[in-house]
């Protein structure tokens, strides 16, 4: 008698399995193990490149802070020497020397009233960060899983 038909497999050998044995595939812990170094790893190459990143801004941003340092003294003695000349010609059109010297005071005096008030004004303008602290009040609420008083 001959033997039945089992899909190709002989009686000598195993029935054929979808699974295989737990040797050949990682397991779940070892997965997660790997994604874990894997996302230290990405986070470590992530902040090294901000610092990169930061640095080379720091050296740009200290160049152009120095040129306008420089270009801010340069304007101060154009103005100063502006100052002296409105001085000498005041004090030739007036021929008197004290009130020429008065006058250019005054007129200094009244740009830097006009100039404080303005940046007044201006610093009662400033909010700060609202966004930012409405969000990070948010957080701790987020954490504890209450997403309606966090939202």
């Amino acid at each position: 008698m001959s033997a039945p038909d089992l899909g190709g497999a002989t009686a000598m050998s195993p029935p054929a399995t979808s699974s295989s044995s737990g040797s050949d595939s990682p397991s779940i812990g070892q997965l997660f193990g790997e994604v874990s170094k894997d996302i230290s790893t990405l986070m470590r190459q992530e902040v090294a490149l901000a610092k990169a990143e930061i640095t080379q801004s720091a050296k740009q941003a200290s160049k152009g802070a120095a040129m306008f340092a420089g270009a801010g003294y340069a304007g101060h003695l154009t103005v100063l020497f502006l100052s002296f000349a409105l001085w000498a010609g005041l004090a030739y059109l007036l021929d008197n020397w004290a009130w020429s010297a008065l006058i250019v005071a005054v007129i200094w005096g009244i740009v830097a009233a006009v100039l404080a008030l303005r940046g007044k004004k201006e610093m009662k303008e400033v909010q700060g960060m609202p966004k930012t602290a409405d969000t990070v009040k948010k957080i701790p609420d987020a954490v504890k899983g209450n997403e309606e008083a966090a939202r």
